[in-house]
């Protein structure tokens, strides 16, 4: 084989549009196996309700940890209503289809919550939906003044609907497509570096995302931006994330939170077992039931 035949061999096979597109065969990658062009349940299975009016169900990706992050901040600012029960929701074993998760959120994507402190008790899904009802429900982390405000939401929904460009396009390209594709890759991380200029534009004359104030809207963008800075999809180098010195401080500034580190230790399943609380359903968890603990008892959570 010549050096042009391992040219051709390295890339992406040829593609004919069809005229209808059909699900014949897995889409590749590394969550083929949960892809599927249908909503709905696969299996029936009633989810665990634990003893505290919020019940989350969830894992600890980027969506998952900004709830697990306005929890442990309600509860650390003294608000005793919003204890909760988090349930571990292990998206690549499909737990997120089960009838008992789509009657939460019929979207099947974590994470979804039940308010059982109402009668019926409500349900919520969609992150960003969580994060401000949980802040109308406290009055927390969301500015009273109409500035503020309208800045915190328009900061909520920016990063609602530019997310999916970072982690379904990027991160899906540069890490879990069954090969490299230089279009996609390079169409995503211009894209990437592009938000990554606006966080670091605004946070030049910002301390926070709305202003002076730490609120929902820093909560929704920390888990995504400030991982993409640090960690996330091992592209540090190939985003050249050292030219955004404004975001990188502001990176440091909420993760030094003590509520933030423990949020984002909530449902995780990734990292060093002593970053890592599968289910969190007690404060004291964080002391007695961490990875590393339950590990080192042969598994067994107390």
């Amino acid at each position: 084989m010549g050096e042009n035949d391992n040219e051709a061999a390295n890339q992406p096979p040829g593609y004919v549009l069809p005229r209808v597109w059909t699900w014949d065969q897995p889409s590749g990658g590394q969550f083929a196996n949960i892809n599927r062009p249908i909503s709905g349940a696969t299996h029936d299975k009633t989810l665990p309700v634990g003893k505290h009016p919020i019940q989350l169900y969830s894992m600890g990706t980027p969506n998952g940890v900004k709830v697990t992050i306005m929890l442990e901040e309600l509860l650390a600012a003294g608000h005793s209503g919003a204890e909760y029960d988090a349930w571990m929701i292990r998206i690549g074993d499909g737990d997120q289809f089960s009838s008992g998760f789509t009657e939460i959120n019929p979207n099947s994507k974590i994470p979804a919550m039940m308010d059982h402190s109402t009668d019926p008790p409500t349900r919520v899904f969609e992150s960003g939906a969580m994060l401000l009802y949980l802040a109308e429900k406290f009055g927390a982390f969301l500015p009273t003044d109409h500035y503020k405000r309208a800045e915190a939401l328009s900061w909520l929904m920016w990063q609602m609907g530019s997310a999916p460009f970072v982690g379904g396009g990027f991160g899906h390209f540069f890490v879990y497509a069954p090969f490299k594709m230089e279009y996609p890759i390079s169409r995503f991380a211009m894209e990437t570096k592009r938000q990554l200029h606006v966080l670091d534009s605004h946070l030049a004359g910002h301390e926070y995302m709305a202003g002076d104030e730490y609120t929902i809207a820093d909560m929704a963008i920390w888990p995504w931006y400030g991982s993409i800075m640090r960690e996330a999809y091992g592209a540090q180098e190939f985003l050249s994330v050292h030219e955004y010195g404004n975001l990188d401080r502001w990176v440091d500034l909420v993760a030094g939170r003590a509520a933030v580190q423990r949020g984002r230790m909530v449902n995780r399943t990734f990292g060093s077992p002593e970053t890592q609380l599968l289910e969190r359903h007690d404060a004291s968890d964080f002391e007695k039931n961490r990875e590393d603990m339950v590990q080192a008892r042969g598994g067994v959570r107390i």
